[in-house]
């Protein structure tokens, strides 16, 4: 077994992987202990890589569709990138440059976006090209320059462990974070002084960890921060020598937050002012303050406020460019930093520049031996998608991304991608929304199989090596930009030299690195090879240099034409969309434990559906009880833009009012277009990100007395695909994974009245439940019909229809291989109840790696265990990690007999 040292693929921590492979096939990951940025520690995701990518979901070759009633065919690479070449080439010389656009994702290598920013900018000429960290970063972007005068996160994760005092914004780093929150925990068990305050309106497991949980109105953030600023001055926790020689602005700043007292702030919060005052009084009288925000200020049309007000109280305390203190926002994508670096946001040049700067814009093209760059500004996600509808976008390149999940208003992102003339998804997995709308699908290598380079949320730059080749044609995502560059350049420049006679992702590397030089971000000593002498380095690396910087601004200079940070003051702005009588309920959208964005690869392991297997809308118990529901029962959840049905549950840890839904389910898995058919585009007028994590709702009961449930063994990714077709006629459809050592496909259908029976013949098809020895119940005068499929003692696939209260016990029979006579007993003479079920309800994974439910760990609490003696003795909480928080939930409210 051979050993290759990478990096993870999924969130910014950019954890270090070392994969264990034959050169062929990947066997296992584990955590690298010589990475700084994990010190060997992963996540439930991260531990489980190797079990992700199925073949069968994979894009192996390219396919091409000549028109769009047909069928996507496979071609060759010529083929497919000679027609590619010729289209956008036709498309260039009617309707101009920006008739064509790019949008890419922070998923991508700094490689892969170098090639792709020098195709669209230097050759074909346009701005309009644009990236999923639209959706996720671009309001940091804004802040840190606003504020900074640079887009670089300051800090680095040991400032973690150094803080006195953390404070956590919108982020629930438990989940969305996982190894940065196992730091956490450690700091906080070796140094019990350290203070912890959480903002999130939701109590989430990250509030576990914290001596101060402020649970604000959704929106209400800048009021927040601009309170604590009046208390942090009126107690005179300010530092005024800092403010005095290295800031300007502050008087502004001072006039407004004299407007937000309090007992206003509390107000306008939904918070106590007690609580208020606790926080001032942690951050004041800290030593080293260190904040870490995510999407919860991010993602919101006041997003750049909400950064920027949050950067002030660092400026204000002087709490920047020192040990343990810092604003420190968490990356969402495993590379969404590199994409900043190389300008890979339509209003961004390489090198951190700006498209609207002439000097910028003069300074790149002469790098790049061009007469000049377009100076028509790029239009970003929401408006690139817009002029897609619009008709002014002829042609759309979308590389490694899945905007028909991941984008707002999905169903105006369905009717742009159905209406587009010519799609291109160049694309790791096949399975994807997107991928439905291509006209030519261009098979892209994944994790574990591509080279070059990524930068994770503390400027660290890591190489990406690969350990074995990619399947079938699939190749590298510069390798397939730069091909089709050399064959465009031929009809767009003929005759000229190649700007793209790129052999290796290195060489790309070696031309990116002298844009940065001299730049904030300079990394003009690094290459591929030093990272592999040194290890990972943190920016700014010039030439000459043996390390990389930790902490930025230690010298009270900043990035800004005078070298001074820079106060913002600005008032708090609404939500785009708040509840009203109509809509009463504000919906927050964010992260499960398990899964990854749009699941195109955690979708493929059965294991990763144990802790969550489907969407589920999440309400106060208060709010439940006012519209008559119960835990289980289906709902219709409305916006203005949709209505999605799936079920409800009761959670307490909301605030009534509130309302929550996992981002990750879409089209595939959950029927209406998935949770982002409900939020909204409007977006922040500078940073352009919109506000995916408010919408206001309503929930109603859905009344669906006709019930299905499938579950059937094998071949799960093509039973998938034939299940999912054949149920699009149900009301209510959500389908995934179970399973460690058998996955299966699990399929809840539902709809007001049963369907033609000759669709359950086309299921039963699909799921090899069509033959005379399938056990079977049909009860045509209560449109009740069970079948199923037994190899030898075992059961292998099931479906029940009309009503399912048997689901859970069969589940329990299918999973265990239990004795079947019972189940025998049942089909001859069925009752409603099935033998056992009151006590055989889904049992839920708390431990994914090490196979822990959450039954056996309540066992363990009920027989006295604490929880040393669970990790001793299940092994639960002993690898990641990630499941702790839970457990701690558990022991708390778990009873233990006297």
């Amino acid at each position: 077994m051979k050993q290759t040292a990478s990096t993870c693929c999924y969130c910014g921590v950019g954890c270090g992987v070392l994969i264990e492979h034959d050169g062929q096939h990947i066997h296992n990951v584990k955590g690298d202990p010589a990475h700084p940025a994990n010190l060997g520690r992963l996540c439930s995701k991260g531990s489980t890589l190797h079990l992700t990518g199925d073949l069968a979901a994979r894009a192996l070759h390219p396919e091409l569709r000549l028109g769009k009633s047909m069928a996507r065919n496979r071609t060759d690479w010529d083929s497919a990138l000679g027609h590619a070449a010729e289209v956008f080439a036709r498309t260039i010389a009617e309707h101009g440059p920006d008739s064509v656009a790019f949008y890419i994702s922070g998923q991508l290598l700094t490689e892969d976006y170098y090639s792709f920013n020098k195709l669209a900018r230097a050759l074909i000429g346009t701005n309009n090209i644009d990236s999923n960290s639209r959706l996720c970063m671009s309001s940091a972007v804004v802040g840190y320059k606003r504020s900074l005068g640079a887009d670089a996160p300051p800090c680095s994760y040991e400032d973690i462990e150094q803080s006195n005092c953390l404070l956590i914004a919108g982020s629930n780093m438990a989940y969305a974070h996982p190894v940065l929150f196992r730091r956490l925990e450690a700091a906080r068990e070796a140094n019990p002084a350290q203070k912890v305050i959480v903002i999130d309106p939701r109590r989430t497991d990250t509030c576990d960890v914290a001596d101060l949980h402020l649970p604000l109105r959704p929106g209400s953030d800048v009021a927040l921060f601009h309170g604590l600023l009046h208390l942090l001055l009126e107690n005179d926790h300010v530092d005024h020598d800092f403010i005095n020689a290295h800031t300007d602005g502050f008087e502004a700043l001072q006039a407004l937050v004299q407007d937000y007292p309090p007992a206003r702030v509390a107000t306008l919060c939904d918070i106590s002012e007690a609580e208020l005052r606790q926080a001032a009084e942690l951050i004041g009288k800290a030593d080293s303050f260190l904040s870490l925000w995510c999407m919860g200020l991010n993602q919101s049309s006041a997003g750049s406020a909400k950064n920027n007000a949050l950067i002030n109280l660092h400026l204000a305390t002087g709490q920047i460019g020192k040990v343990g203190a810092g604003p420190f926002s968490l990356t969402g994508q495993p590379n969404a930093m590199g994409g900043r670096e190389t300008g890979s946001l339509s209003n961004l040049l390489p090198g951190h520049r700006d498209a609207a700067n002439a000097e910028h814009r003069r300074e790149v093209a002469d790098y790049w031996g061009v007469a000049g760059l377009p100076e028509q500004p790029g239009l970003s996600a929401i408006e690139l998608f817009e002029a897609v509808r619009d008709g002014r976008i002829k042609a759309l390149w979308i590389a490694c991304t899945n905007p028909a999940q991941s984008m707002p208003d999905q169903q105006l992102i369905h009717q742009a991608l159905s209406l587009c003339p010519f799609v291109i998804v160049q694309e790791a997995f096949s399975t994807t929304e997107t991928c439905h709308y291509a006209d030519l699908l261009l098979p892209a290598a994944s994790w574990g199989e591509k080279e070059g380079s990524v930068t994770n949320s503390e400027r660290r730059i890591s190489h990406v090596r690969p350990a074995i080749p990619a399947p079938g044609s699939a190749r590298g995502d510069w390798d397939i930009v730069c091909d089709f560059a050399r064959r465009l350049e031929q009809k767009l420049r003929p005759g000229q030299p190649s700007q793209f006679a790129f052999a290796r992702p290195a060489e790309l590397f070696d031309e990116y690195k002298g844009l940065t030089a001299g730049r904030d971000l300079d990394y003009s000593g690094l290459s591929h090879a030093l990272i592999d002498g040194l290890g990972p380095q943190q920016w700014p690396f010039p030439a000459g240099s043996r390390q990389g910087t930790p902490r930025l601004y230690t010298d009270g200079r900043f990035a800004t034409a005078d070298g001074r940070a820079h106060f913002v003051a600005e008032a708090p702005r609404p939500l785009s969309e708040p509840a009203d009588s109509s809509y009463p309920l504000v919906l927050n959208t964010g992260r499960l434990r398990d899964q990854w964005h749009g699941m195109s690869r955690t979708g493929t392991a059965a294991q990763l559906f144990g802790h969550v297997e489907r969407a589920q809308l999440s309400m106060h118990p208060q709010d439940m009880q006012a519209r008559a529901l119960e835990d289980g029962d289906l709902v219709s959840l409305s916006s203005r833009r949709g209505t999605l049905i799936l079920p409800v549950q009761a959670d307490a840890q909301l605030r009534p009012g509130q309302s929550f839904l996992p981002m990750h389910w879409g089209n595939r898995f959950l029927k209406g277009l998935g949770s982002n058919r409900l939020t909204l585009s409007n977006h922040d007028p500078l940073s352009k990100q919109p506000e995916l994590k408010q919408a206001a709702v309503e929930v109603t009961r859905a009344v669906l007395p006709w019930q299905l449930f499938v579950l059937v063994e094998g071949d799960v990714q093509q039973r998938f695909a034939q299940l999912r077709e054949l149920a699009e006629v149900f009301d209510y459809l959500s389908m995934g994974l179970v399973g460690r050592e058998r996955p299966a496909v699990l399929l809840r259908a539902a709809a007001g009245q049963a369907p033609d029976a000759a669709l359950l013949r086309q299921l039963d098809a699909a799921c090899g439940l069509d033959t005379p020895q399938a056990l079977s119940l049909e009860d045509s005068a209560r449109q009740i019909s069970k079948r199923i499929a037994l190899d030898g003692q075992r059961i292998i696939a099931l479906r029940l229809s009309g009503e399912t209260l048997a689901r859970d016990w069969l589940r329990k029979l299918w999973q265990d291989a239990d004795d079947i006579t019972d189940l025998r007993r049942w089909l001859l003479a069925p009752v409603a109840t099935p033998p056992g079920v009151s006590a055989a309800a889904t049992d839920k994974t708390i431990c994914n790696c090490m196979n822990v439910s959450q039954s056996r760990i309540c066992a363990g609490i009920e027989q006295g265990m604490q929880l040393e003696d669970l990790k001793r003795e299940l092994g639960c909480g002993t690898q990641c990690g990630s499941c702790v928080p839970e457990i701690k939930q558990l022991l708390a409210k778990t009873a233990v007999p006297a």
